[in-house]
């Protein structure tokens, strides 16, 4: 009894470093120069009748996650630290962008960590709480547009990410194989959702709704698939410290 309770406290400091250690590394970045007008779907830019639909979808996602986190927490304490490394992932990465269209930009999300470990009801919490902070701290987004980003970001990529996940994992890929193609999905997904929120509501006056989707699609695929590859590899890399600390096989999701 007392050499597990040893081990638990032994995975929990394990985590704490980890996570100081990325936390340390994400200041660094965010800090840094950056140009202020690229960020996730500004505040404003949506029409009203489009922020308020897409608040409606991303409530009830919400109110799963919280429910499904509050179990999570509650079955075992210790992974509150794992959470945090988690939304942290996803806030630094997420805060690394480069101006694409007109009105937002192209960025890593970081979510495929938390897909993996926790599931990808989860992420709808942590993707709120992230774009929340960037909507109020570093003028990322907006509050009126926050629903249309988390269902881009933090619902369906993530959706996406899972499934590819469990189809690689079915299929008996290598691990870092199935990470890759988790990250590089949800992020893919991400943008071809946000280029959906875009062209419906800013319709090509000639060639309609569809046409605007593909135009935006086009513009944020050049910028946005060699991130997607990069944060791919980089996903894969914190999963392989995470597993040679022994923290994976012990929270990874079923």
């Amino acid at each position: 009894m007392q050499q597990k309770a040893m081990k638990k406290i032994g995975l929990q400091q394990k985590l704490t470093r980890f996570s100081f250690s990325g936390m340390a590394i994400g200041v660094l970045l965010i800090t840094a120069p950056q140009d202020a007008f690229a960020m996730h779907i500004m505040e404003g830019f949506l029409p009203p009748m489009w922020a308020i639909l897409w608040w409606v979808i991303f409530l009830p996602f919400l109110a799963t996650g919280m429910v499904r986190l509050r179990q999570i927490v509650q079955e075992d304490s210790n992974q509150k630290v794992l959470l945090a490394l988690c939304c942290a992932f996803i806030f630094v990465l997420s805060a690394l962008k480069i101006p694409s269209v007109t009105g937002s930009c192209s960025h890593p999300t970081g979510v495929a960590l938390a897909v993996i470990l926790f599931g990808p009801s989860v992420v709808a919490v942590l993707g709120t709480i992230v774009l929340l902070f960037q909507a109020l701290m570093l003028a990322h987004g907006g509050i009126t547009t926050l629903g249309a980003n988390a269902m881009s970001m933090a619902v369906i990529g993530p959706m996406v990410g899972y499934l590819v996940w469990r189809l690689a994992n079915k299929a008996r890929m290598r691990k870092d194989v199935a990470v890759f193609l988790c990250a590089f999905f949800a992020d893919i997904v991400t943008y071809t959702v946000t280029s959906i929120q875009l062209g419906a509501a800013f319709p090509d006056p000639q060639m309609g709704m569809w046409a605007a989707m593909v135009k935006f699609m086009s513009i944020f695929c050049l910028t946005q698939v060699p991130i997607a590859i990069a944060e791919g590899l980089l996903t894969v890399l914190i999963y392989d410290q995470l597993a040679k600390r022994d923290l994976v096989h012990a929270w990874s999701f079923k």
